[in-house]
């Protein structure tokens, strides 16, 4: 149940990952307003999740690297997309150029998985407690 004041946060992991998933997962929904609604494991199966009009993710978490196709690619395809959720990314691979190009691509946020997993989950919270999210 979310606290008095807070929303439930939707959240979409996209990453090929499934451990980590799971693992951010469970970090994640430690948080009662907090609730991952779906994961995907690649860019088309992602995109067509996505694309569905009754699914109902406030954000979605995608890594760089993925089973098939990238996050830089879902980034790309989801500027034409009108959705009105955030896309963060969370890699292993943020460095030189690549947080600057993920961020012209229109995420919001980009985090190390190394070492931005705390920064993530407080990102995530700010959020929930934002009046922004509906």
């Amino acid at each position: 149940m979310p606290l008095p004041g807070m929303v439930t946060l939707r959240i979409y992991l996209v990453g090929d990952n499934m451990e980590m998933n799971g693992h951010l997962a469970n970090r994640l929904e430690r948080h009662a307003h907090i609730k991952i609604v779906a994961t995907a494991r690649d860019e088309a199966g992602a995109m067509q999740w996505l694309a569905q009009r009754h699914n109902d993710a406030d954000l979605v978490i995608v890594d760089i690297f993925l089973e098939a196709g990238s996050g830089l690619g879902l980034l790309r395809r989801s500027q034409r997309t009108p959705h009105g959720r955030q896309l963060v990314v969370l890699s292993n691979f943020v460095g030189g150029g690549l947080r600057h190009t993920c961020m012209a691509l229109g995420a919001a946020q980009v985090f190390d998985k190394s070492t931005g997993i705390d920064s993530l989950v407080a990102y995530c919270q700010g959020l929930a407690a934002s009046t922004t999210v509906h």
